[in-house]
């Protein structure tokens, strides 16, 4: 397993070992001994699947103190760009975004810290997208900043996302109070 920086602190794109022969393949996606030794000692508590079809947009999505989550992201089938902004307020990266392209054959994985709001556009129909939570999920301590937001200049690589109602109205970064 290798652990990739990114340009932004705490953020890492992680290239899994994979082991493939005639019968498929296979690789860890996630250990925590690798993980430490990069001095990442995060404890997760919930893991989470969804499915989406292609241009579905999901983000960007954070949760507050007490019950922020760091999140190490992957698909199992398909495609998405999976984006993460610095929302902490002291980071000499506040506002800037790492963007990586997640795929079934590529197998690379995302580990998203506290203090960033994180989403994904799906790229495929039916992808499958799973993550693993540092914090459990807490309604009250969600919040969103608006995906489109011309200041972060995100190119999501899909056009006229399909959005839910609480994407819509997310928070532009320059009228956004960071809790972190």
């Amino acid at each position: 397993m290798e652990l990739i920086e990114t340009g932004i602190k705490d953020l890492w794109i992680i290239k899994p070992r994979v082991f493939e022969d005639p019968r498929g393949y296979f690789f860890e996606s996630y250990n925590r001994a690798v993980f430490e030794k990069a001095g990442l000692d995060m404890n997760f508590v919930q893991d989470n699947q969804s499915l989406s079809h292609r241009g579905v947009l999901r983000g960007l999505h954070f949760q507050a103190p007490p019950f922020a989550q760091g999140k190490l992201v992957r698909v199992i089938t398909g495609a998405v760009l999976d984006v993460a902004v610095d929302i902490r307020k002291d980071s000499p990266t506040y506002g800037q975004h790492v963007a990586v392209e997640l795929t079934e054959e590529n197998k690379l994985m995302f580990y998203v810290p506290e203090g960033f709001a994180h989403g994904f556009a799906t790229l495929r129909d039916h992808t499958i997208f799973s993550y693993k939570c540092t914090n459990l999920y807490n309604k009250a301590s969600e919040g969103c900043v608006l995906w489109n937001d011309e200041d972060l200049k995100i190119n999501w690589m899909i056009e006229t996302p399909l959005l839910s109602e609480k994407d819509l109205v997310g928070q532009k970064l320059k009228e956004f109070n960071s809790p972190f």
